[in-house]
């Protein structure tokens, strides 16, 4: 077997360096209810986790279910999660989005992909992930961390996160969907960085095209 392909221990490696999680990634694991997910994932969407754990945090104290933002105030949502990225947009469509929960899914988030990307801003990682965090079945999310991870290992050539999503579900045992969004931005925040990143400390370094 070629060594960029040996994804069992790929993954059993990086499961076993523990690598610090972020606070946001931790409290997303620590998520069982799909809606909580969902509404986080959107918050994160283009912002770094130091901001959007403490933005989650203030956002939930204003509530936790579809009919609590249903009828939240607009700015008193936008306060509550400023300074993510355009949260302005993000308190209108969490707010449009509960309203629509409530009022055509009986409050229940769907449990599928193509039902949750119906919703307006709702994209395939936001859907995979609410899928894999917050019903516990297999959807592999895709975000810049694991596109990027996985095309350096050489396990896969992609050129966007969509089609690297695609990829990987014909390739990636189904057994590691759930995980793999966790390990690889946990791997990708503290050693596999976008710019300069941290080859002599990577445990799975051996397997990576640029050490072939």
């Amino acid at each position: 077997m070629n060594k960029t392909t040996d994804i069992d221990s790929i993954v059993k490696m990086l499961k076993e360096a523990d690598q610090p999680k972020s606070d946001f990634v931790l409290l997303m694991d620590s998520f069982k209810d799909p809606y909580l997910v969902l509404i986080a994932c959107i918050l994160s969407l283009r912002t770094n986790d130091k901001t959007t754990y403490p933005a989650t945090l203030r956002m939930l104290k204003l509530g936790k279910t579809p009919k609590d933002f249903a009828k939240c105030d607009v700015k008193k949502l936008e306060k509550a999660i400023y300074p993510v990225g355009f949260y302005a947009n993000k308190a209108k469509q969490i707010i449009e989005l509960s309203k629509e929960l409530v009022e055509k899914y009986d409050s229940q988030v769907p449990n599928s992909i193509e039902e949750l990307t119906k919703f307006k801003g709702v994209g395939r990682k936001t859907a995979n992930l609410t899928i894999s965090l917050g019903f516990n079945e297999p959807a592999i999310c895709v975000d810049v961390h694991v596109h990027r991870i996985f095309n350096r290992l050489g396990y896969i050539k992609t050129k966007t996160p969509d089609e690297t999503e695609f990829i990987l579900r014909e390739k990636l045992p189904q057994k590691y969907w759930i995980d793999i969004n966790t390990l690889l931005v946990t791997h990708g925040q503290n050693i596999c960085k976008p710019i300069k990143p941290l080859c002599d400390r990577c445990p799975i370094s051996k397997y990576c095209e640029k050490n072939l």
